[in-house]
């Protein structure tokens, strides 16, 4: 591939791997020997990720991320946005499954034809950066990582993880009526956080396992509201979903109820960030959106139906959290186990996500467009601990920062607009690049659907209210002097280069990583 090279760094020979006895079938050899596709020792040459990822595990982590705490908390949010009426609210809900359905089939085309030889080693990895990397170059996408980077990922983290710990300390100060101390839930927060790092560094398996186990946690648990829902019902019991469409809307309303609706389906691309270590992607990549999308759907209509069968809708809107609610009128002494529910499913979702952002740090540097450090892997697990290690601090930072939540509302518009410009960057491809294979079409008309859907869900906040898309736009492009400057310009800083290659010998002596092969900036990746 032209330009791609061996990072130059300190000599830290390769260790030689055992060979001879090593069962391959063993789990516990696996930890100790990086086996190749084939089962055998790996050869010489530089050390990769490997495709550990099945099918299943494929949808644990589409379902895992996507289904947070939004199914416990978000309805209280579509449902104010459209004037307390059931009806309309549904339809955001089963309207949002369906957007973020055709997203995720455009993204499965885009990780399956840029995923193989034949775009080149790495190019399908990393999700919106790497679309956007192979549709507009490398600068726009180098603005979507800085983004990514700064701010979005680890104060999705770190959000996610405030929920997991705000509601597992809720039974525990249930019997005082207190809420549990602000500095308790963040260090329990920062607790989970580096509990998790430590798991995703030891191996790629275990962090699986725990993305399984708690994904069939959270729907069992979203099951669970659903049959009481229906008991409820069924026992005579006065329904509230009455006079569900008597109540006339206003365009402004849906678009920011879509907005609180969507928010509880976000996560649907997030497979496509570790395509390189997904099993056969160009097969389980669209499998997996087409198992997960359409019950993720039909799980979030059919809870929110229960919460509107169970629950007034006065009550509803006066409720932070309407499962709590929920619980109390349909679970009767069991509504201490909603709390449990939602901290298992936040807990689940920080794993998908603290799993996720890492690959993609780690193919921005395989990219050149980070540090080579987060491109290291560890020479026996396979993991890139950097990267993680990476994405774990600026979480943990981001407990700290007094209103973390209000972060997050400045850049929707930053993230409707980054898939928007990868769905473009489909089209824009299929005219660029008619000749790459492409295992699955997404139908023309699907693609310009999301992308009119995307364009609303920009503009719309934007007109309403224009100062944080202008707060998130200079963020952003506060990216373009960095770019300039670390990326294509970082050969002429010498003190640079010397602090750097110090960091990664010392790293690579505490950590026992090594550098896998990268792409070097050339004329071509830095040209406008």
């Amino acid at each position: 591939m032209p330009g791609a090279v061996i990072r130059s760094m300190p000599a830290i020979s390769r260790r030689t791997r055992p060979s001879a006895g090593s069962d391959p079938n063993n789990d516990d050899e696996e930890s100790k020997v990086l086996a190749s596709p084939t089962g055998e020792a790996p050869k010489d040459g530089p050390v990769q990720l490997k495709r550990r990822l099945t099918l299943w595990n494929g949808v644990a982590i589409i379902v895992g991320t996507v289904v947070g705490s939004g199914a416990f908390v978000s309805p209280t949010g579509v449902l104010q946005e459209t004037r307390g009426a059931p009806g309309p609210a549904l339809v955001v809900w089963t309207v949002s499954g369906i957007l973020s359905a055709a997203g995720a089939i455009c993204y499965a085309e885009l990780g399956t034809c840029l995923t193989g030889e034949q775009a080149g080693p790495g190019a399908g990895a990393g999700g919106d950066y790497a679309y956007i990397r192979a549709a507009f170059g490398p600068l726009p996408a180098f603005l979507r990582l800085w983004v990514a980077l700064l701010i979005i990922r680890p104060t999705t983290q770190a959000v996610v993880a405030i929920t997991f710990a705000n509601y597992a300390a809720k039974p525990f100060f249930a019997e005082g009526g207190c809420e549990p101390p602000e500095d308790s839930i963040r260090l329990l927060a920062a607790v989970c956080l580096l509990f998790l790092t430590a798991i995703n560094c030891i191996s790629v398996r275990w962090a699986m396992k725990i993305q399984v186990v708690f994904t069939a946690a959270k729907v069992a648990a979203l099951v669970v509201i659903i049959i009481a829902g229906v008991i409820y019902v069924a026992t005579g019991k006065e329904s509230h979903l009455t006079g569900s469409f008597d109540t006339p809307q206003n365009f402004g309303s849906i678009c920011f109820a879509f907005y609180s609706g969507l928010f509880a389906y976000g996560g649907w691309n997030y497979l496509n960030f570790v395509t390189e270590e997904l099993q056969e992607p160009h097969k389980n990549l669209p499998r997996a959106i087409l198992i997960a999308m359409p019950a993720i759907t039909l799980i979030y209509v059919l809870t929110n139906m229960a919460y509107f069968i169970v629950v007034p809708t006065v009550e509803m809107l006066a409720s932070p959290a309407v499962a709590v609610s929920f619980g109390y009128k349909a679970l009767g002494p069991l509504a201490w186990a909603v709390p449990v529910f939602v901290s298992l499913s936040t807990f689940g979702g920080v794993n998908g996500i603290l799993f996720t952002s890492a690959r993609l740090f780690h193919a921005g540097s395989c990219q050149g467009h980070l540090p080579s450090l987060f491109s290291f892997i560890h020479v026996e697990r396979a993991t890139p601990i950097p990267a993680l290690i990476f994405t774990c601090i600026t979480s943990v930072a981001m407990l700290c920062v007094s209103d973390v939540f209000a972060l997050i509302n400045y850049f929707s518009v930053i993230l409707w607009g980054s898939s928007g410009a990868c769905v473009a960057g489909l089209i824009v491809l299929r005219w660029t690049k008619p000749d790459l294979i492409r295992p699955l079409r997404a139908p023309l008309s699907l693609a310009i659907l999301f992308l009119v859907a995307c364009s609303i869900l920009v503009i719309v906040p934007t007109i309403q209210n224009p100062i944080n898309t202008v707060i998130s736009l200079v963020i952003t492009l506060s990216g373009v002097p960095v770019y300039y400057y670390c990326v294509v310009r970082k050969a002429n800083s010498k003190t640079q280069g010397k602090c750097m290659e110090k960091l990664t010998y010392y790293s690579q002596v505490l950590l026992d990583i090594i550098g896998v092969e990268v792409e070097e900036p050339t004329q071509e990746t830095t040209k406008m």
